[in-house]
């Protein structure tokens, strides 16, 4: 049977900005775990893991810079399952987008020929680049480089973003009510929470926190392969996996964890499973033609279907856990 909620819970606080409630949390979470006799996570013998992408306050708050229309309600269905489940959730998983002012994909990095910035989802391409459209106000050569590799990956091309989940700004911190929810979980099942940051080089996009974009830049390394949150991932039985946007950093790390189990153990695709009710799209700029590429709902939906044609599994939060 799906466990209670706790007391402090309540699902309207889910798109709210507040203080975490750490003392009241604690108490709750000795209180719980005594009544509904509850083991620590380590006597797990099914090792289930919630890996949240990036449910931060920048992507899931109405009114934040990078705000995903239906966050806010993806964030209370995963709530409800995270507080369901949480005698059979071994381990929480967070990644965390965390950037700086002067980062390429942010309108500071670049000027215009009357020495403006790029307006928020301005794409810059290569040709922008080298026809001087688009001017680096830092690290010239490396910009167009960095351009020329992205669309060469077949991926993406360079998007403007506004200024979101900068270090220090509330931005960048984890939505107050999943925070809650982590630090229950945590005294409840006397288990850490695994926190992974990701997004820092100013000279690559980061929509996947197992791999940058990019790694490597006129010679310069700026990033790599996170094989150590990879293989922490797959010590886990079970991966379910939630947050925002589904069409970017969720689609993204999907993408690298399917790229990766097809290179290392095909057999371990099937351990993880797409919580397809508890993460959005970000919606398509309003541009007629639409190409395709941006149209971030489609490409959403499609990604969605290949990876369960490779073996991995989409569910809901409504689901039960069998097994």
């Amino acid at each position: 049977m799906p466990l209670p909620m706790p007391r402090f819970h309540d699902a309207a606080r889910a798109g709210q900005l507040q203080l975490e409630r750490g003392a009241e949390v604690a108490e709750e979470a000795r209180r719980y775990a005594a009544e509904h006799r509850i083991r620590p996570a380590r006597e797990d013998k099914l090792r289930i893991a919630a890996f949240g992408i990036d449910v931060q306050v920048a992507f899931c708050t109405p009114g934040a810079s990078l705000f995903v229309p239906g966050a806010v309600e993806d964030t209370q269905r995963a709530l409800r399952f995270l507080y369901s489940h949480l005698d059979r959730i071994t381990g929480l998983v967070f990644s965390l987008d965390t950037h700086r002012a002067f980062q390429i994909f942010h309108p500071s990095w670049w000027r215009d020929a009357e020495g403006r910035p790029p307006a928020p989802l301005s794409v810059i391409t290569s040709a922008d680049v080298r026809a001087g459209r688009w001017q680096a106000t830092r690290h010239p050569e490396e910009s167009l480089a960095y351009c020329e590799r992205l669309e060469a990956s077949g991926r993406y091309v360079l998007t403007i973003w506004p200024y979101h989940a900068l270090l220090g700004g509330l931005s960048h911190a984890l939505v107050p009510a999943v925070y809650e929810a982590s630090l229950f979980h945590a005294l409840v099942r006397d288990t850490p929470t695994h926190f992974e940051l990701k997004g820092e080089h100013p000279l690559t996009e980061n929509y996947s926190v197992l791999s940058p974009e990019v790694t490597e830049v006129k010679g310069q390394k700026v990033g790599e392969f996170n094989t150590r949150l990879f293989e922490h991932l797959m010590s886990f039985d079970r991966v379910y996996v939630f947050g925002q946007a589904k069409s970017h950093c969720v689609l993204s790390t999907l993408q690298d964890l399917r790229q990766h189990i097809e290179r290392t153990d095909r057999s371990k695709m099937g351990r993880i499973f797409i919580l397809e009710d508890a993460m959005s799209p970000v919606p398509a700029p309003p541009l007629t033609p639409l190409p395709p590429a941006l149209d971030f709902p489609r490409v959403a939906d499609a990604a969605v279907e290949d990876f369960r044609s490779a073996g991995m599994r989409v569910v809901r939060t409504t689901d039960p856990l069998d097994g």
